[in-house]
């Protein structure tokens, strides 16, 4: 389950995203795509991954803490969830165009 924290940490990683990505300023020239916007949360989700597969290895050499290694966790498992839930919408909302008459 995540914590507060966790949560804190993920909302402020997208406000960081979207941010940088000139999300909700309008149609700038210099703004980033939506392929790029979700190729930078893809990468975002794999740094996790790397970062929590590297604090288990450390934890089985005894150089890391518990501590360290379950918040490592707990962070990829936020970062999935969201990345999944953000497919599941992008789905939907594909299923719905879908179904538009013409």
């Amino acid at each position: 389950m995540a914590s507060p924290s966790i949560a804190a940490n993920a909302y402020a990683n997208l406000a960081r995203v979207l941010e940088n990505s000139g999300v909700g300023k309008g149609s700038e020239a210099g703004g980033q795509s939506f392929a790029s916007l979700l190729k930078d949360a893809v990468g975002s989700v794999m740094e996790s991954g790397r970062k929590s597969d590297a604090q288990t290895v450390a934890m089985a050499a005894g150089k890391a803490n518990v501590m360290d290694v379950v918040t490592a966790v707990a962070d990829t498992d936020v970062a999935v969830s969201t990345l999944v839930s953000v497919r599941d919408r992008v789905i939907a909302a594909y299923e719905d165009i879908m179904k538009m008459p013409i």
